[in-house]
């Protein structure tokens, strides 16, 4: 007689398939998670005065200003450009990272629950 509440046998079929699926798809999120990390994502602003590059790990990794956008009388300008660049270039690695876990997600709707 089996006990209670448990599964004679060991666990059914199904919920080792499971396991397995769960297991696979946690190394395929570390490893798409670590190419992000790696790739980078760049944005100008001001007509290419400023342009400024972040990783996936949203650090900043380069910011090219043109002589041009340097005007020492006007650094708000600059300010506003530089801003704008960074959180474009944000916006790019979040929708990067957003793209990679819905194709990583989008076969969770098939799950027995």
């Amino acid at each position: 007689m089996a006990k209670r509440g448990g599964f004679p046998g060991g666990m059914p079929g199904n919920m080792n398939n499971l396991m397995k699926q769960a297991q696979r798809m946690q190394r395929q999120m570390e490893e798409s998670q670590k190419e992000m990390e790696t790739k980078e994502f760049t944005a100008k602003a001001g007509g290419g005065a400023v342009e400024v590059t972040v990783t996936g790990k949203k650090e900043v990794v380069s910011v090219k200003i043109s002589e041009e956008a340097v005007d020492p009388d006007d650094v708000e300008t600059l300010e506003d450009m530089v801003k704008a660049a960074v959180n474009e270039a944000l916006k790019q690695a979040d929708a990067a990272n957003a793209e990679m876990m819905g194709r990583m997600t989008g076969g969770l709707g098939g799950l027995p629950f």
